[in-house]
């Protein structure tokens, strides 16, 4: 008998949502075969096999948040299906389950105590010390309290019957929703009028609900986070898109034909990006502390959208790359954000960001930054506007707004408006990008 156990997925990544199971108890399974996928902040994983089997038990079902190390399920000999309340799975379960499972937690609220999900599965699982022999979590049980829920009444889904905060909110809601349905109340406290939660919310036409990805809902906390901890401001300006488009309508065949990949704006802008901020270091640095570390080395990062959400792939030590190989690394890059394959090591990193809303119609925004960075820059639509050339002349012109989002603690105004005029400056004259490598 050997468990499954969820993988070491980087520094940054210590839990994950099971977001389907591809076998069920039972089936019989070779070595490499696709047991799982898991969903993680930034990457779906999938889990396979160690070994030749059969599942006999799987200990947690789909939307369940598991940590590293955690066992999911058993695999053993035999063949055939195996039933659930058999006695030799059960002590299997018994002696392969963790001494201490990990309690689950979204990404976007941990309670019990505000401890991280590694130090809540540290804690010992006991008796909840209210007088019964229920064993629960120290969060199932302060959640408990916090919502004077009895913890004989929950039900959990643990196959040695302890009961995780998980079960306790599963509970909790169980109970909104039947105090909802029938005029009686179900405890004392239901004597007080409560505040409707958002699953009783009533809608008089149809909607349709659906859960939070994790990665989105990383999404949501990290954006939040960005806007509540650094002081950001954002600056605007304009580029004349002529000479690029120019430059792009001479070269893009033989830029093809040599290179076999086309020749896009974002080779142009990431070259640009990476000129100005070797003008302006601050820029690419990051805040650790009291101490701000600047960041001799230029790994730029890519904003893509993804049917699961944003993702930021990093095209690495870009001020050593010609045009041909920014543009490959990311339509590279780009293909595996929409094959949902991107790797860890794909993310990880960045130290500053490049994103385009033109591509969907955006004529002006606002970026927020990508922290710990602490400078992104905004591509817009490319449209024709008149422009005065000089006091005699108009003509019209495909520009472009530019937007730079910075994190006004270590950058200041001027030095914001030096880099993106820069950044400018550098596009409207593209023979000068060769000489900013």
């Amino acid at each position: 008998m050997s468990d499954i156990l969820v993988p070491a997925m980087g520094e940054s990544i210590t839990e994950g949502t099971i977001s389907k199971w591809l076998v069920k108890e039972g089936d019989s399974v070779g070595q490499g075969d696709v047991l799982l996928e898991l969903e993680t902040d930034k990457v779906n994983l999938e889990i396979s096999a160690e070994e030749a089997g059969v599942v006999q038990k799987i200990l947690r079902q789909e939307g369940e948040t598991v940590v590293i190390g955690e066992a999911v399920g058993l695999i053993g000999s035999g063949s055939g299906s195996v039933s659930a309340g058999s006695s030799g799975v059960g002590e299997a379960a018994a002696t392969k389950a963790p001494e201490a499972p990990p309690v689950a937690t979204s990404p976007a609220s941990i309670e019990g105590g505000g401890k991280s999900a590694a130090e809540q599965a540290a804690q010992p699982i006991a008796s909840n010390g209210d007088g019964n022999g229920q064993t629960a979590s120290p969060s199932a049980r302060k959640l408990a309290r916090e919502r004077g829920i009895d913890l004989e009444q929950v039900q959990g889904k643990d196959p040695l019957g302890r009961v995780f905060q998980e079960d306790v909110k599963t509970h909790a809601n169980s109970a909104d929703v039947s105090r909802a349905a029938s005029p009686a109340p179900a405890s004392p406290a239901a004597n007080k009028p409560a505040a409707a939660s958002p699953s009783q919310t009533e809608y008089s036409k149809p909607v349709e609900r659906q859960r939070m990805s994790r990665r989105r809902a990383t999404i949501a906390k990290r954006l939040v986070e960005a806007q509540q901890t650094a002081a950001m401001l954002t600056t605007f300006n304009e580029v004349d898109m002529t000479a690029i488009l120019d430059v792009r309508k001479r070269r893009k065949d033989k830029f093809k034909e040599k290179h076999d990949v086309g020749l896009g704006f974002m080779s142009f802008f990431t070259k640009a990006v990476v000129g100005a901020l070797k003008r302006f270091p601050t820029v690419n640095a990051e805040i650790n502390g009291d101490d701000i570390v600047l960041k001799k080395y230029y790994d730029i990062g890519i904003a893509v959208s993804a049917k699961e959400g944003l993702v930021v792939p990093v095209v690495r030590d870009a001020d050593r790359l010609g045009f041909a190989e920014i543009e490959k690394s990311i339509a590279e890059l780009a293909g595996k954000a929409r094959s949902n394959s991107l790797s860890l090591a794909d993310l990880q990193g960045g130290t500053f960001t490049i994103t385009n809303g033109g591509i969907f119609g955006s004529l002006l925004s606002t970026p927020i930054l990508n922290t710990p960075q602490v400078g992104i820059l905004g591509m817009h639509k490319i449209q024709l506007r008149p422009i005065a050339i000089d006091e005699e002349r108009m003509e019209n012109r495909p520009m472009m707004y530019i937007a730079l989002s910075y994190d006004h603690r270590i950058i200041d105004g001027s030095e914001a408006v030096r880099f993106l005029v820069t950044v400018k400056e550098l596009l409207e004259d593209p023979e000068s990008l060769l000489l900013e490598g």
